[in-house]
Formats: C-alpha cells, structure tokens, sequence
C-alpha cells in the first residue's frame, strides 16, 4: 500500500468516522447500539453534572441519536459495562476488564484515588465494611449517615465514602449498577464471579493493546495523543515499532512534520479520507467530556480548537461559561453554547452561543446549527429554547429567529 497522505480536513473526517460522528443515523438506535458505540470508542466517560443530560447520555446521544436513558444502567447491571478508571471513571466493556486488572493490582500508582494511608489507619473500619456488604448485600454511599459533623462535598467525603472509592480502586469491589446514578457497590467476586486472575494479560501486552485500542478508536494519531486516551504511563509504546511489526500504518498529514499512525482496521476508511470520498456531515452537540475534546492538545492540532471547560474555574474568570458544549458541524468545530435544560419548565436555555472566531456563518451553518440544537432540546423533552446571548450578534439574531426564541439580541 502507497503511503497514506491525508489533508487536514482529511484528518478530521477520519477521527470523526472512527468515533462514530461522520454522519446522522438513518434507523432508531437500539439497546445493542448503546453497547457497539462503547465499544468504538472503548471508555465511556462518567461525570455527574446535569445542568444538561449527564455527560455519558450525551456523548451516546451524539453518535445514536434519541434513545432512552435507562439503557446505559442496564448494561452495566446486565453485566455488559463495568465501571473503572481509564481516561477516568468510565464505562468499560466487560470483556476487556483484563486489560485494566494491572492496575487494581498496583492502586497506589493510581494517585489521589486510592490512599494506603487510609486503608492502614482505618483498616478495622475498612475490612467491617467488606464484612458488611458480604453479609448483608450491596450498598451505596448514601446508606450511610455522616458522623463526622462535616459538609459535603469533592474532598469532605464520609468516611465510608472514601473506603468503598478505594476498595472499589484497588479492585476489591466493583459496580453492580446504578440507582438514579449512585453507584451501588459490591464485592468484585459477586459481579464478575467468572474472572480469575490467571486470565490477566502480561503488562507488556496490556500496553500495546491500549495503544493499538487508542490509535483505532482516534482514527488516527500522532504518538503524543496516544497516551491520554487511557491514561498510560511509561514507559510508553512504541508506536513505530508497532508499524515495523505490521500492527499499525505509518500516514503523514500535509503541514505536520511528525507522522501519525492508523490502526489497519480504519485502512478503508483512511483511503477514502486521503481521496476527500469520507465527507462528515453530522451536525450536533458535543459534551465537554466526549472524547474528541477531552484532549485539549489534541483539540486544537485537529480542528483548531481551542476548549477549556471551566466549571472548575471560578465564575469571575469564566470566558464562556459553566459548561460549555461544543458545536460540530460537518467536520469543523463551530462554536459552543453555554446551555441548561429547565427540564420542568420545557425551556431549554442557551444562556450563550460562541462562534468560532473568523467564523463564516452561512445561513446553511446556521441552519445546521439550529436544528443541532432543536434536536438536542427535544431529547432533553424541552420543546422550548431560549437564546439569551450571542458572539457575534448578527448569525445570533437568525439562528434566534430559526430557532422561535423571539429575544432581540443585539439589545441584550
């Protein structure tokens, strides 16, 4: 096969074919589509803030269009998913749960998530807990009141809390579904009573497997992407001898000066790319944790794009906003929105819309973008939008009038 050599538009529409978001579905999404599409991608984030649906539903909503909500917890309680960290907390098929034991093994080079000091110091309260759930079931975190006097909150967890997080780090259990979210914690023998250790791939395997998984599920990569998607550490793969060995293919992109890596599953795709016949024409929204942003570098080498979610930044330094979703309209990153969905109300609010800057918004953008956003509303069962501001003003005011806001935004 000749040399693979992709313009950057190319590039793009390869990354978003691999990720599922190159063009609308044509057929109602089913339950198995949920798990195929996890699958793709290989993790499925977890986060927790529902100012708009929560970001896994969304991510999938992304790809699979309208589908219902309770079939992602069904998979995890049918034993299809599990739940560890990977890019970070996220979904995982069940059948590479493997490749991730290494790190259940070693949970003290996992970081802040796990604490030897705490399963030392609290080492009585720690094994009543495990004696707890073997005797008496599955709990969640809320089954405990606190004792402690102290609020809630990222770093003020109860101390049961805390204990069920690391014994859920260092493997000992795991998820055995969720309940309006909550995770319900239980001994990792009972959830997936079939594993056993001499299964476990050699660590040297496990991180080609990542790699060669990130590289597939990236449609292409430069070498430094690679890492991020799983959160491997070193000593990291060899991405050039994986090419010597035949595992991946060596492309260039025109104006890079590094080359980038396909996985030989996407050689179609990558052909087609190169001959500008993979044509993206999906327009939707975007959580801030869908993979093809959570990479920030990644981001802006490939669209230009320069993303910060900011909900941890303090509300006086925001540029954009709490939780800003990013807009992707046939293959460019466009813009984001700073939306909530009033979901009792049926308003679904975008407190403001950024377009990119030297954005040219067409009115074919605009439309896109409406509809985008109409659909997204719907899904969110909020028939109604409101557009509060807009950067610029004038595509704005017609993306306003599409969408039936009625609000005057150059006075606003």
């Amino acid at each position: 096969m000749s040399e693979i050599v992709l313009s950057i538009s190319g590039a793009r529409a390869l990354h978003l074919a691999a990720q599922g978001l190159l063009q609308a579905r044509r057929r109602k999404a089913t339950k198995a589509d949920v798990l195929d599409t996890i699958r793709r991608m290989g993790v499925l984030q977890i986060d927790t803030i529902n100012v708009v649906a929560r970001s896994p539903y969304l991510v999938l909503w992304s790809r699979l269009g309208d589908y219902p909500l309770e079939w992602l917890e069904e998979l995890l309680a049918e034993g299809k998913l599990f739940e560890y960290w990977a890019h970070e907390a996220c979904f995982i098929p069940r059948e590479d749960y493997g490749l991730y034991r290494h790190r259940m093994l070693d949970p003290g080079a996992m970081g802040w998530k796990y604490s030897a000091t705490w399963m030392r110091e609290r080492a009585g309260e720690v094994a009543a807990l495990l004696a707890h759930i073997r005797s008496t079931g599955p709990v969640r975190s809320s089954d405990f009141e606190r004792s402690d006097g102290k609020a809630g909150g990222w770093w003020e967890w109860k101390p049961e809390k805390r204990s069920l997080e690391v014994l859920f780090t260092s493997g000992a259990l795991m998820i055995a579904r969720r309940h309006n979210f909550q995770r319900v914690y239980d001994l990792a023998e009972r959830v997936h009573p079939e594993w056993d250790d001499a299964h476990m791939p050699a660590l040297p395997e496990v991180r080609r497997s990542f790699a060669l998984r990130a590289v597939k599920a990236l449609g292409l990569a430069r070498a430094a992407w690679v890492p991020d998607y799983h959160r491997t550490r070193r000593p990291h793969v060899d991405l050039g001898k994986l090419a010597e060995e035949g595992l991946l293919l060596r492309a260039r992109v025109t104006g890079w000066d590094d080359p980038v890596y396909i996985h030989p599953d996407n050689a179609g795709l990558a052909q087609q790319a190169a001959s500008g016949t993979l044509n993206p024409t999906l327009s939707t929204i975007l959580s801030p944790f869908d993979p093809v942003v959570w990479d920030r570098r990644r981001a802006l080498e490939l669209f230009d794009f320069d993303y910060r979610l900011e909900c941890y930044t303090p509300a006086a330094k925001r540029r954009y906003g709490y939780f800003t979703l990013p807009l992707l309209r046939r293959g460019v990153l466009v813009g984001r929105i700073d939306a909530k969905a009033h979901r009792r109300e049926g308003v679904f609010e975008i407190k403001a819309l950024f377009f990119e800057p030297g954005m040219r918004a067409s009115d074919a953008l605009v439309r896109d973008v409406a509809g985008a956003l109409q659909r997204c509303a719907r899904w969110h069962g909020c028939p109604q939008l409101r557009l509060l501001r807009s950067e610029p003003a004038e595509p704005g005011e017609r993306l306003g009038v599409l969408l039936g806001t009625g609000v005057d935004l150059a006075a606003a």
